[in-house]
């Protein structure tokens, strides 16, 4: 069966097929959406659930969502940063440097800085996709392109022609094959734990508006609270060990999670007895990619530069990869392989760098207690993040891709 003809009530452009519906493919579609461009997004799920815990929503992605509206229910639901980044020592919770936000961040940078349930920010997406450019329950097990398009096909043995396909398939990404050589991804050495604690159950330091982050030997662990406040986003990382399985729906045992901070601070275990069965996955890790995009084809989020969690940018970077990628498929609806190869070269030199820094935090983070650690936590007692960061919160994806986009790709402006 060729699905092609249920393209939208009134297609115009480029047929786009978005590979996805996490935050990265539902962001493509609204911004395409909202660029006047028609898409269906293909999620292999049979619905837009509740994947995933928390998320940090920081000014270079927000001031790009509120452009898409639907944020009422969002605001209501995220809890606005008055600290970012309070790094805490493992063995006694000592405050080593606090990033004050309340109020700087919006001077600095226009927008707030947001802590919010993974599931918040997908209805806001939702919001702003039309209804019937979702197909659910779908699993692309193969594309294929020719010189006038592609063909993606199904595990229900459904055909879909698109001009253009945007892969934001996650670290997994069947599109990803198509681009560079298909390589299994590489496990880090990493795991990370998580865990939701009822704001009723939680201390007060970790209710507080905060992304605190406890850092030691081998080990870090961060809290933030979530859902209005009514609840305390717990995630936290060390050696994998012989643990491989890379998958958000694996649990560990409370009694695992607490022997990997054996020795910290009580508070902090206490925290983590009082967050229920966790969650426990292996970090993957993949190479920067020196291309995206070939001929119709391209990557996003993930499927482009999947990044620790570090530095807190994987879903900020997706949002921004599909604000650029709606304008430059707007400017040059009739070249779709020039309008990605401009994506492509717009965004890779910043995701690259990104992904490089949240590599190179793992070390910083997980130092043993010595020189080198006494010198790491002198260097946060003396720094301003907030500030040393602009090149990051300050970035207008839409406004460096206008201005740039003239000298890469002549002609049609962005909008």
């Amino acid at each position: 069966m060729n699905l092609s003809p249920q393209l939208g009530s009134t297609p115009s452009g480029p047929r786009i097929a978005v590979l996805g519906g996490g935050i990265g493919g539902l962001a493509a579609a609204a911004f395409l959406h909202r660029a006047g461009l028609h898409a269906i997004v293909f999620e292999q799920a049979p619905a837009l659930g509740e994947v995933g815990a928390g998320l940090v929503v920081s000014p270079n992605a927000m001031r790009l969502i509120r452009r898409l509206g639907h944020l009422d229910s969002f605001l209501e639901e995220a809890v606005p940063l008055e600290v970012g980044w309070e790094f805490r020592r493992w063995e006694n919770g000592e405050v080593l440097s606090a990033e004050q936000l309340t109020a700087r961040c919006e001077d600095l940078y226009g927008e707030r800085t947001y802590v919010a349930h993974r599931a918040d920010l997908l209805r806001a997406l939702t919001a702003a996709v039309p209804e019937e450019w979702l197909r659910l329950g779908k699993r692309c097990i193969d594309v294929t392109q020719h010189s006038a398009g592609a063909e993606l096909k199904f595990d229900d043995g459904t055909v879909f022609s698109a001009d253009v396909v945007i892969g934001a398939d996650g670290v997994h990404s069947v599109v990803r094959g198509t681009i560079a050589q298909a390589e299994p991804p590489e496990y880090s050495g990493m795991c990370a734990y998580r865990a939701i604690v009822p704001a009723e159950a939680a201390p007060e330091f970790a209710r507080c508006p905060a992304q605190t982050l406890w850092i030691g030997p081998d080990h870090h662990l961060v809290h933030y609270p979530i859902s209005g406040g009514k609840a305390v986003n717990l995630v936290a990382f060390g050696p994998a060990g012989d643990f491989t399985e890379e998958s958000w729906s694996t649990k560990a045992t409370i009694e695992e999670f607490l022997a990997e901070f054996a020795g910290w601070d009580p508070r902090l275990t206490d925290l983590i007895r009082a967050g229920g069965t966790p969650g426990r996955w292996a970090l993957l890790d993949r190479a920067p990619l020196k291309q995206w995009s070939h001929g119709r084809i391209t990557l996003l989020g993930d499927a482009a530069h999947p990044m620790f969690p570090f530095f807190a940018q994987g879903a900020a970077q997706a949002i921004e990869d599909a604000a650029v990628l709606a304008q430059c498929l707007a400017a040059d609806p009739d070249s779709p392989a020039s309008a990605l190869k401009a994506y492509e070269q717009l965004r890779i030199e910043r995701t690259t760098k990104i992904q490089q820094l949240s590599h190179a935090r793992k070390d910083i983070n997980h130092l043993p207690d010595g020189p080198a650690q006494q010198e790491r936590d002198a260097a946060l007692a003396q720094g301003d993040p907030l500030v040393k960061n602009g090149w990051l919160y300050g970035y207008d994806a839409e406004l460096r891709g206008k201005e740039a986009y003239a000298a890469i790709a002549p002609g049609p402006e962005l909008d």
